[in-house]
Formats: structure tokens, sequence, C-alpha cells
């Protein structure tokens, strides 16, 4: 859906201000804006006035100007919200956010302005490589002298305007950048496909609302999208319910495909919904996770509540809990009582790969049996049909007593023979995907296996800009420097990683690449305890909801850069911008990893394979976290402190480096 009104310059002035009102409230009516308000009309009135007189200031000075186009409320689909204006201007396009009265030019206001362009600069397509220019007009602000300047970067510094210097800011800013040679059709332009790619916490919040997150999930590549695994999966359920059968299906994915949006996705698809009692529910281990979209989705649904409604925060608190259950807690409710029969026909089963094996469940809860077993036993006893949707991402256990991957096809194998199971290619052969395990050690003969390519998401949609980041991660982490420098040579070009061995550096470069609302954070191993000579002490509790919520001026956010998250508060989250401490804990050893961990008051090799696995696994999240870019800090170290060898450090930055880095 493009702009509620375009036109060019000429026929903008020309066009009757009724006119132009009237086709603003009717697309707001037909975009389901139904209850326009009046505030609206008048300040809608105020800004075509505004906009006619600078326009026909700027055609005076500059008569090509008459063909440059104009569209007023351009709908952005991720925030839910429009652009006032976009200005078309041959090569430049220049965003006008109107505060109608307004006397001052405030912070959040300009952090809207800079989100939309940020939106447009890497979601829509005719604006790819484009100067954007945010113009913020307070109509009631005392006049100011702009002193604009171009930087090097495709989103320029915002330009500050009132009522009556619009029209110099503009004719300023088009003389600065204008290149008639790369003249941008506004109806085409206005037609682009627009296909914004949301954060885990902008889908839970689309979905929790009632709304299809799958239209706004395309990836940056504008091919690959969700809606073919989730159809496979949907299409799966419908067959399964209609024969009364019981099947599991596995969803694989790269670090960032998915996994748990399509999930999501699926647990409130509209034909499992809107029953007395929902057929699906989504269960998730992962506590940080599961903490910070509840919070989220509380404070979003509190604004439109009253203050003192305690009934209604309660109704509301209750349907969030609902929304997003944690795994540990469905287990012990039905577990232990063997007739009770689950309330949900559907499950879907978030980082199943990381559920607990028999050992550690009996060590945390007193239950003697895996938790894939557990599962399959408690949706077996519906007597008709049962389904699992089980998320896998290769290679993120993280830690002691997660069964891992080969756990579910033992105990289907042993078990649950009459279940049919649906797996895609990757989960059949292994590969890095998948931490290079298969779901079964060989295909078993009594055991029905269905595969179907649609169940694996093989393009990252949260590193939207490089989709193949998690390939280049695992080539870094199987010691395949020179294939990683091809891939990062070839492939990452639109994706920022660089490396500093100063702190400061590190923290003023994610500062510099980070506007508007994007976030941004450190994260490290924790196992990285010789960090803390630099300020980073990754045994400090984090306040997950905190860090990825809070905004700029809250110490306790990620934006403060003074607390870590590890890879325990980081999975299955995401930031737009991340700093990687990089500690001793991997370090280079005869040109291959070498595995420690720190105890008491020095380092110890770590032998156990399992821990050599856990530590690799730590730095796959911590390095498969950004959306847009990363910096790792690898420390200079202190030849004076024996814990902190320099050596550790420098082989560490040498081997990242030749895996084709850049250094700041």
């Amino acid at each position: 859906m493009g702009a509620f009104y375009s036109n060019t310059f000429i026929d903008f002035i020309d066009d009757d201000n009724k006119l132009i009102v009237g086709s603003l409230t009717m697309q707001a009516g037909n975009a389901g804006f139904y209850e326009q308000k009046h505030s609206q009309t008048l300040s809608w009135d105020e800004e075509i006035n505004v906009l006619k007189a600078s326009l026909i200031q700027l055609i005076q000075i500059n008569a090509d100007a008459s063909n440059f186009g104009i569209l007023l409320e351009y709908p952005i689909a991720r925030r839910d919200k429009r652009i006032d204006a976009v200005i078309i201007a041959n090569n430049i396009i220049i965003v006008v956010e109107f505060k109608v009265g307004k006397s001052e030019y405030l912070g959040a206001d300009k952090e809207q302005l800079l989100d939309y362009c940020l939106d447009i600069r890497d979601f829509h397509y005719e604006s790819r490589g484009k100067v954007i220019v945010p113009i913020l007009v307070a109509t009631g602000a005392i006049q100011s002298n702009n002193n604009w300047i171009k930087i090097d970067d495709l989103v320029q510094n915002i330009a500050y305007a009132n009522a009556d210097n619009l029209s110099i800011t503009l004719t300023q800013i088009i003389s600065k950048l204008d290149d008639k040679e790369a003249a941008i059709n506004y109806s085409i332009w206005n037609k682009s496909d627009y296909s914004p790619t949301p954060t885990i916490i902008e889908a839970a919040q689309t979905l929790y609302s009632g709304k299809s997150v799958i239209e706004i999930s395309r990836s940056h590549a504008g091919t690959k999208n969700l809606t073919k695994t989730s159809d496979a999966v949907v299409d799966a359920i419908k067959i399964a319910k209609a024969k009364n059968e019981k099947i599991i299906c596995f969803i694989t994915g790269v670090p960032g495909a998915g996994k748990t949006l399509a999930g999501l996705n699926i647990a409130h698809d509209k034909e499992f919904q809107g029953h007395e009692k929902s057929l699906a529910t989504f269960l998730s281990g992962n506590g940080p996770l599961i903490k910070v979209l509840r919070e989220a989705l509380s404070r979003d649904a509190f604004k439109k509540i009253k203050r003192n409604d305690v009934t209604a925060k309660k109704k509301e608190t209750d349907r969030i809990i609902a929304f997003i259950e944690n795994v540990h807690r469905f287990l012990d409710h039905y577990f232990f009582d063997k007739d009770r029969i689950p309330n949900n026909k559907i499950v879907i089963f978030d980082e199943a790969q990381r559920a607990w094996n028999a050992e550690h469940s009996m060590r945390k809860f007193q239950r003697p049996f895996s938790e894939p077993e557990m599962m399959l036993e408690i949706m077996n006893r519906h007597k008709d049909w049962a389904v699992i949707v089980a998320l896998v991402g290769g290679g993120q256990e993280i830690n002691t007593g997660e069964a891992g991957l080969p756990e579910w096809g033992k105990i289907i194998e042993e078990k649950f023979k009459d279940w049919k199971v649906y797996i895609s290619s990757q989960l059949k052969t292994g590969n890095h995907s998948t931490g290079n395990l298969t779901l079964f050690e060989q295909e078993p003969d009594d055991v029905l296996v269905i595969e179907n390519k649609d169940l694996h998401l093989d393009v990252s949609i949260r590193s939207y800009k490089a989709e193949e980041l998690s390939n280049w991660v695992n080539l870094v982490l199987t010691n395949e420097p020179i294939q990683a420098k091809q891939i990062f040579t070839d492939k990452l070009s639109n994706y920022n990683i660089v490396i500093t061995r100063d702190l400061n550096q590190a923290k003023q470069w994610l500062k510099s690449k980070c506007k508007g609302s994007r976030r941004m954070g450190l994260v490290a191993s924790s196992g990285g305890r010789r960090l803390r000579p630099y300020g980073l002490d990754v045994k400090v509790p984090l306040e997950e909801a905190e860090w990825f919520l809070n905004g700029r001026e809250d110490v306790r956010s990620s934006y403060y850069l003074e607390i870590p998250a590890t890879e325990f508060g980081i999975q299955g989250l995401e930031l737009d911008w991340v700093g990687v401490c990089w500690d001793a804990d991997l370090r280079r050893q005869n040109n291959s990893w070498d595995f420690n961990s720190f105890k008491g008051t020095k380092w110890q090799k770590a032998n156990n394979s399992e821990m050599k696995k856990f530590i690799i696994n730590k730095y796959r999240v911590l390095l498969t976290r950004a959306r847009e870019g990363m910096v790792i800090f690898v420390p200079p170290g202190d030849k004076d402190d024996p814990t902190r060898n320099p050596e550790y450090y420098n082989s560490i930055a040498k081997y990242l480096i030749s895996c084709g880095i850049t250094e700041l």
C-alpha cells in the first residue's frame, strides 16, 4: 500500500486543500483508521498550507522542482505509523515529520523521524543506496540556522525547520545533494516493495494484537520468507487432525532465520485460535526470552488501560502469560499426573535441542526422564490426534544437561514408533545449521519419516544485511579462515564487522552507528572472567527486561554499554548493533582453537569434549545476535598479569583478521 496522497509539486500546489484532506481521510478509512479525529484534519490542513507555501518559493528558485514528487501519509508497516510527507527531489529522498503547534524539537520526535528513515533505507526497494534526509518541522519553533552539511552516511543528520523557513531548508539541502542524472520517479518509489524485518519483540507484539506477522516478515532479499515453513506445518497439522494421527515436525534453520517467529506464528494461527480453548500453545525453556517478551507485551498492553483498572490489568496479564508458556512448568503440570490430558492438541517447543537430558532433569526437578521423552509421553495421552512442533537451532547447546537433537530421535525410535516424523533434508544428513547432527544415527525402518524442504529456514532475517553471516561464523569457529575470508569478501559487504583492541573505541563505534531507536549492547561469554579489568563483569546479574527494553536514559539498559549480556541472557533475542567482547576462554594454539575455563585464580584447560562444544557454541550465539553489524573487542592483555597474557589475545585477533575482518 502506498501513500494516501501523491502528486507532482505543481499539481499538489494547484489541488484544493479540501480535496487533499478529503483524499487523506478516505484513504485513512480504507486503511482501517475509521475514527479519524477532527484534530488530525486540522493538522493536515496546516501541514498542507506550510508545504504549499514552501514549495512555491522553492519552484521560484529552482524551476525544475515543479516536477518533483510529494507523498503524504506514507505507511511504515513495521511501526504501524505513517510518515507525514516524503519529498522526492531528483535523487534525494526527503522525509518530513510535522509537529504542528510545537515550539521545541523533542528527543522522542527526533528518534521517531530517524526510525522512519532507517526503515526506508533498510527495507524499501527503491530507496537502496539513495541519500535520505530527515527534516523535523516544529511549526511554532524559533527560527534557527541549520548550517546543514552532508555526512558520509545514507541517512543524513536531521535538519530542523519551522513554518516559515522550511523552504530555505529544502533549498539548502537540494542545492548540496542534487544529482539530476540519478533522478527517482516518485510514482515508482510510491509503488515500491517495502519488506521490513521485525525484531522478535515487534513480531510478538504484532501477533498478540491479533494481526498476522507473515506479511512483514520477509527477508531483505525479498524472496525467502516464513510463509512456506508456516504453511508446511499448518498443512501437516490439518492432515493429522483429519486422519487422527500423531506427528512431530522439526523446523530447522540457521541462527536468526526466524524459527521462534515461525513457531509463534503457527501457535497463533487463526486456524488454531478463537475456540473456547485454543488448540495450540507456545512453550519455551528460555527464561530471559520469556521474561523480555512478557514485559514488552505488558508495557504495550498497559498503555491502553487506565492506571487504576486492576481487573483489566489482571486479565491482560493472564492472557500474556498464556501467550508464551514456560516448558518446565508445562511438564511439571502434566507429567506426574498420568491421567491428566493436555488442554492443547498442538505444542510448539522452542529451542528443542536445549531440552534437558534425564540426568539433569532428575537433578533439577526429580524427574527421571529426559524432557523429549516427557513431552512425547504427555502429548501421546490424546486418544485421537496430537502435534509437537520442535524448533531446532543447531550448534546452540550452551549448558550442561542439554540433551541435544539426537535425544529426540532416540526416544522416538525406542518408544514412539507410531508417531509420524516430518523433517528437512538438513536434519537427515546434517549441516552447519544443525550443528552437523542428524535426528537419527541411521533412518529407522519402523518409523515413518517424511522429508519436506520447506521445514528448513536457510536465510537469516535477523541479519537482514548478511544472509551468509551464520555460514561465515561457522567457518570461523571450525578453523576455515580461507573460506571465511572468501565469504566475508563476497557476501558480507553490506554488513559491518570490525575488530578493535580498544574497548572505548568499540563503544564509540557502536554509538556512531546506532541511530533512532535501534538498539546496541555489549555481549560476552559467561566464561569471559578476565574481562573484569575492563569493567566488564560477566558475573553481574542481568536484569533482562530492563536491559533489552529500557531507553537510552536508563543506566540499566543495553545502551549504556556497561553490563554485558552473556550467551544465556541473549540467546533467542537480538540487538541491532553488538559489541562482542572476546576473552581467553576461546583462544588459538597451533592453528586451532584452545579451550579454557577460569577456576580460582588461573585458566585451566577444558579437555572434556562436551565442554569444548559448549564454549564454541557460546561464541556462535554471541556472533549471531546483531541485525546490522558488530564490533569485536579483543583485549590487549597485560604482560604483568599471567591471566591476561597478551599472546592469548594477539593470536585471537590475528586469526579473526585472517578471516576477513577489518581492524578499526
